[in-house]
């Protein structure tokens, strides 16, 4: 059989069933191109439903965090072949949203993707990332989901490169919609994964460990100086650049203090199946992660045996 009746057959076969829905989301905003690229490659695709619901400005950094009192606000974005809202919420707050049925007229993803973010997301950047929060978030619910990341390097890399990292990961995104739409795909987990900054000479996927990688932050005191307004903004801390807050309420009279970076710190036993090693080697990495955080068991005899003479003392002591 040629390709082309392989391919009619293949529509012919899929013609009756619902297209499978994806909900994007991120942290970078709604406006940011990693978002925008991986929306039009979904697109493009012809396969899916595709959904937005993101933050309507940037909140990187916001890890997991939710808002809980005030109402969200959401509105309607044009993004071609897309139904799409910005909400005033965090990336967790667009993925909860966006799964619940409320804001999509009863629909619920069949899989969430949050990303493509700016700058890896790799080690303990988990913990700080707001585009995996996001995926975290439809992960607890019980939805399938991939936060998306990409190795960005400032002054090298470019919008072109978020364009390639888009189209690099849409054969993932189609092999983990067929696992679920079978009912293969595991539930006990959710994936991170990062893009390598050559994203269009990958080397391939490959399955990673969470590792210690971590760009170490300080602070220094700086002076009050209007806040700039920019097109687009990210707070990913491996990007060597500035951002001002547009919201930003300082006063000459306040003590201002920024992050800086003071070095990247990396695992010590970091192997090659961790993933910030096996990202700067050039895979495209796929971690998988679960919504706990546990400690290493060689700790847990050690926190026995203090619980223990803590008792001692407790009793010895009355």
């Amino acid at each position: 059989m040629d390709s082309s009746s392989s391919s009619s057959s293949s529509a012919a076969a899929g013609a009756g069933a619902p297209e499978p829905v994806v909900l994007v989301t991120n942290d970078d905003g709604i406006d940011a191109p990693g978002l925008r690229f991986l929306v039009d490659q979904l697109v493009a695709a012809r396969r899916f439903r595709v959904l937005v619901c993101a933050p309507d400005t940037d909140r990187s950094g916001v890890s997991h965090s939710i808002t809980w009192r005030p109402a969200l606000r959401c509105k309607r974005v044009d993004i071609d072949g897309a139904t799409a809202f910005a909400a005033s919420g965090t990336p967790a707050d667009c993925a909860s949203l966006g799964i619940s049925g409320k804001l999509f007229n009863g629909l619920v993803p069949d899989l969430v993707v949050s990303g493509i973010n700016v700058g890896n997301n790799c080690g303990y950047h988990v913990v700080y990332s707001g585009t995996v929060g996001g995926a975290r978030e439809a992960f607890l619910y019980g939805i399938p989901a991939l936060a998306m990341s990409y190795d960005w390097v400032a002054g090298q890399s470019s919008a072109n490169d978020l364009k390639m990292a888009a189209e690099v990961v849409i054969p993932l995104i189609n092999t983990v919609m067929v696992e679920i739409k079978n009912g293969t795909y595991p539930r006990g987990s959710f994936l991170n994964i990062d893009i390598p900054t050559d994203a269009a000479h990958h080397k391939g996927y490959k399955i990673t460990k969470q590792g210690k990688y971590m760009a170490r932050i300080g602070w220094e005191q700086t002076v009050y100086k209007k806040p700039a307004v920019e097109s687009y903004q990210t707070a990913n801390m491996d990007i060597d650049s500035e951002k001002d807050s547009e919201q930003d309420t300082s006063s000459e009279n306040d003590l201002l203090f920024k992050r800086v970076l003071v070095r990247r710190s990396y695992d010590e036993e970091e192997g090659d199946d961790m993933d910030h090693k096996s990202l700067v080697d050039g895979y495209i990495t796929v971690t998988p992660l679960g919504a706990l955080s546990r400690a290493e068991a060689d700790v847990v005899p050690y926190y026995k045996a203090c619980l223990s003479r803590l008792a001692d003392n407790s009793s010895s002591s009355l």
